[in-house]
């Protein structure tokens, strides 16, 4: 098989709906692809057909996808302070499940390795773990100063990573919520005194396929939070010891861009979402500073997730579309 060469990516499909899309996630069995939007609606749309179908519970933006490893079950989090359980492959999905889960917005969502657990965080700046089976909860983990932004499970499903607005990031132990270390992402976060605004924060949390690296997505050099003027960055660690590996930036060019989500191919090349004044993709080899290929998109992005098999990412957008790029 030809291997996924992100030089030669290019968008070839996209789908759209009728109000701006906030973020997206394909189903591991590669049948479908679903994306959260303004309208307080999840989206669903068959790959091969697109053919769409709109899943109607929230009374607020959904901010968050996450689907058991088998994709019979989608799991959304929204602002309205819930979480909702969807049989994801039927023909008109309704909530089987709607979970009050947080006091405020849940901005994060995430099924264990095994399907067995899931976790979500947002501005109550707790970190919940649920059985993903019934939505009883399991463990509590308090721990961060502000608010959550991105969950990420180890792959041996022992432990989970939480991302927040101060660039903490705590390792928790699984299922019982204990605290483990804390990765010290501070270069992703500005407090800026004249505006009085906490800005940035840990947008996207992946690790890299051998296990080795973790990495960090959001933003820096931050000298005016509400014009819209900052730059793209990724943080990395060591994942044995957490010391800081190194960074990826943005191109030269790009002063008003943030990371909306970052996550590493099965290759070993990292791939991230930025969004601001317009949309990329951004491509880095492991330990290299600058990017070795961006790819221009037509708008806005704000959300990515990557094919089960590879082969393409989705992007969310906010002119109402989610854009498919594949690999030539």
């Amino acid at each position: 098989m030809r291997m996924p060469d992100p030089k030669q990516a290019k968008v070839t499909k996209d789908y759209e709906h009728t109000a701006p899309l906030v973020a997206c996630a394909f189903d591991p069995k590669a049948r479908w692809l679903f994306a959260c939007s303004e309208d307080r609606s999840v989206v669903r749309w068959e790959l091969e057909s697109g053919k769409k179908t709109v899943l109607a519970g929230h009374n607020s933006w959904p901010m968050a996808l996450a689907l058991t490893p088998d994709g019979s079950t989608l799991i959304s989090a929204a602002g309205d302070d819930s979480l909702i359980w969807w049989p994801a492959g039927d023909a008109g999905p309704k909530p089987a499940r709607t979970v009050r889960a947080h006091d405020g917005w849940i901005r994060a969502v995430a099924v264990s390795p095994d399907g067995k657990l899931l976790a979500s965080a947002g501005n109550d700046r707790v970190v919940r773990l649920w059985n993903s089976g019934d939505g009883t909860p399991v463990a509590e983990c308090k721990g961060h100063g502000r608010d959550v932004y991105s969950l990420l499970w180890h792959p041996s499903g022992q432990h989970v990573l939480s991302g927040d607005l101060d660039g903490k990031i705590h390792q928790w132990e699984a299922p019982g919520g204990k605290l483990v270390r804390t990765f010290d992402a501070a270069a992703l976060h500005v407090y800026e005194g004249g505006q009085q605004v906490h800005y940035g924060g840990v947008r996207g949390l992946t690790l890299s396929p051998d296990g080795k690296v973790l990495a960090a997505a959001g933003h820096h050099k931050s000298t005016n939070p509400l014009g819209n003027v900052q730059e793209p960055l990724v943080v990395t660690f060591n994942w044995e010891d957490g010391q800081p590996a190194g960074k990826h930036l943005g191109s030269d060019d790009m002063k008003n861009h943030t990371l909306w989500g970052a996550l590493y191919h099965k290759d070993g090349w990292l791939a991230a979402a930025a969004g601001g004044g317009g949309g990329f993709l951004l491509f880095w080899n492991k330990s290299e500073e600058k990017p070795f290929h961006r790819l221009s998109l037509p708008n806005t992005a704000r959300g990515m997730d990557i094919h089960p098999a590879g082969t393409a990412i989705a992007t969310a957008h906010h002119d109402r579309k989610v854009r498919v790029t594949t690999f030539a």
